[in-house]
């Protein structure tokens, strides 16, 4: 949120985790506050709770752990797959690869290997040339493929294109990860289950978010293969991703599946994305750089325009050069934030 020298307050379209949590969502944490719980979810019914409804949702091979944040969800699960000398492939603009703070390589000791994409999405040919380092030791062994649900350049992968780089993963003795930590938009956005998408697509691991679409804190790391998780609480606890009160990681998780509040959630921000999307190009000299297919709006705005319109609904620039700004719907966003953010570009332009 914004506040101007009128002291209104205003909601910014800088990212939706700059937006609060859903009042179920605090809800559920007042309510399980009361009283004493088992510490780290050892021998906790809410635990028991939780993971049948992950179970429910990704299937009874699946093994889900709970963790602080998204950071920690990404590098664990990547530091779960990979020995120190194999290496990681992601888009460029992978959440994983540009905003990670370098920790999967300080803390798998792995290599990430980048592929430049326009949409933020990779396909199996642009990963074929990583394959002849298979069996070289000069080089980095390509072990894991991870690509972002939604991508960091608000695009869908189709259940098509998962189930594709799956199955050219697991022809090459490599693994898929997912970067969920928009997962409910996507799925919102291709109106399907998560099981449809992951499960069913054949993914090795998935870093569940919630934190941008309602929940206050803590993410999940979901193995669709139980072989796969085996130590991985050692994993969490080395990575100092194992919480105390974890009663409050799992009870928003419970909150966020049992009543379909991420469906709820995520449908209000990428409808808003479609209004915003859809207004923004009725300004002169205001045009959309991506299509609007999930949450995140991209747009080419005049440079003169932007620091002014940033002092009154913040948001942040994608492509400095291009002029390019990356305009973020979240659960909260109404049509009023829309219309407030819309009139005062026109009015500043």
């Amino acid at each position: 949120m914004i506040i101007n020298n009128n002291s209104t307050i205003r909601k910014s379209f800088a990212s939706d985790n700059w937006s609060g949590a859903s009042p179920e969502i605090l809800q559920a944490l007042i309510d399980i506050n009361p009283g004493h719980h088992p510490s780290y979810g050892e021998n906790d019914p809410l635990m028991d709770k939780a993971r049948h409804l992950f179970r429910e949702v990704f299937g009874n091979d699946s093994q889900t752990f709970f963790v602080y944040n998204g950071t920690g969800a990404n590098v664990l699960a990547v530091r779960q797959l990979l020995r120190p000398w194999e290496a990681v492939v992601a888009a460029h603009s992978a959440h994983l690869n540009e905003d990670e703070g370098g920790a999967p390589e300080a803390l798998s000791g792995s290599k990430i290997l980048t592929i430049e994409t326009e949409n933020g999405k990779i396909k199996p040919e642009q990963i074929k040339p990583f394959l002849h380092s298979i069996g070289f030791q000069h080089h980095a062994q390509p072990r894991l493929i991870s690509i972002s649900q939604t991508t960091e350049m608000g695009t869908v992968y189709s259940i098509d294109e998962i189930r594709q780089l799956a199955q050219f993963a697991h022809a090459n003795n490599m693994l898929l990860h997912v970067d969920g930590a928009r997962i409910s938009n996507a799925a919102v956005a291709l109106d399907c289950t998560f099981k449809e998408m992951i499960s069913d697509t054949n993914v090795d691991v998935l870093s569940f978010g919630g934190t941008k679409n309602g929940l206050m804190f803590g993410e999940a790391v979901v193995f669709l293969k139980k072989d796969l998780a085996d130590g991985f609480e050692y994993n969490r606890k080395q990575g100092m991703q194992l919480a105390s009160k974890m009663r409050f990681i799992i009870v928003q998780f419970i909150a966020y599946l049992e009543q379909e509040l991420w469906k709820r959630n995520a449908l209000n921000a990428n409808q808003m994305a479609q209004l915003l999307g859809k207004k923004i190009t009725s300004i002169k000299g205001i045009t959309l750089s991506r299509p609007v297919e999930a949450n995140g709006v991209f747009a080419f705005l005049p440079v003169e325009l932007i620091e002014k319109l940033q002092a009154e609904y913040f948001f942040h620039v994608w492509n400095e050069e291009k002029h390019e700004v990356r305009l973020m719907c979240s659960f909260d966003t109404t049509a009023d934030d829309i219309n407030g953010f819309v009139e005062a570009a026109h009015r500043l332009i």
